[in-house]
């Protein structure tokens, strides 16, 4: 028993040892970046630029044009049906597609806002070690950990209200429309892709684009970091 007792102990030193070393490496990491820099600093400062990002890419794709108006994040024709496509805008189709194609990138505008309670609580949950490895990471490592935390949470969230604003914007009807069309061709390999399922996905793709920006723009454009706590992490 003694023995075992003995062993406890020093797996428990040995612990401790590890978290200690883990958080001078820390401060060393930091510090070697920013003079002063704590844990607690960049723990706040990366939520702070999170919540900053979050909040203004969720409100620049949330707005009318927010998809359909940016060639960056537009939401385009299912690309395994882009022979569906060419062959309707061939059979004079055009303005039909036009406009099934503005009805889905509007049903991402709709959806886009449900993002924003989503993200919030990820941020919060975030840990110092997280905050670390954001701040020493790539450029677009805050994005990243969004991206890996909360994509299944946000694929849950939006397939229905990217239904219901399908329907709402009568995407559904102009897909129902096209895919009956294009299904009545002679020698044409009949398909029929899941939409909802397409729009969601595309729909959390152009979200990250932008997140990836806002990100991007408060590490290297001094006039981004709106705190004295951004300018701290991230530097003057």
């Amino acid at each position: 028993m003694k023995k075992i007792g003995f062993l406890l102990i020093i797996a428990l030193l040995s612990i401790q040892q590890i978290e200690a070393q883990f958080l001078k490496d820390a401060k060393r990491l930091l510090n070697s970046k920013n003079k002063g820099l704590t844990e607690k600093d960049a723990a706040n400062g990366i939520k702070e630029a999170l919540v900053n990002g979050t909040g203004e890419s969720v409100k620049l794709v949330s707005v009318l044009n927010g998809y359909w108006g940016n060639p960056e994040i537009k939401i385009p024709f299912p690309s395994e049906a882009k022979e569906m496509e060419s062959k309707l805008r061939a059979m004079g189709m055009g303005k039909k597609v036009d406009e099934f194609n503005e009805s889905m990138n509007r049903a991402a505008e709709k959806a886009a806002s449900e993002a924003k309670p989503i993200f919030i609580t990820a941020i919060k949950d975030m840990t110092v070690r997280d905050a670390i490895n954001i701040v020493k990471g790539a450029d677009n490592a805050a994005t990243m950990y969004l991206k890996n935390t909360t994509s299944p949470e946000l694929i849950d969230k939006f397939q229905p209200i990217i239904k219901t604003s399908l329907d709402n914007v009568n995407a559904t009807r102009y897909w129902s429309d096209l895919i009956t069309i294009y299904n009545k061709i002679p020698m044409v390999k009949k398909m029929n892709p899941n939409l909802t399922q397409y729009v969601t996905q595309k729909a959390i793709d152009g979200l990250f684009i932008m997140i990836a920006k806002e990100e991007l723009k408060i590490r290297k454009d001094p006039m981004a970091r709106t705190s004295e706590l951004l300018k701290k992490v991230f530097g003057n």
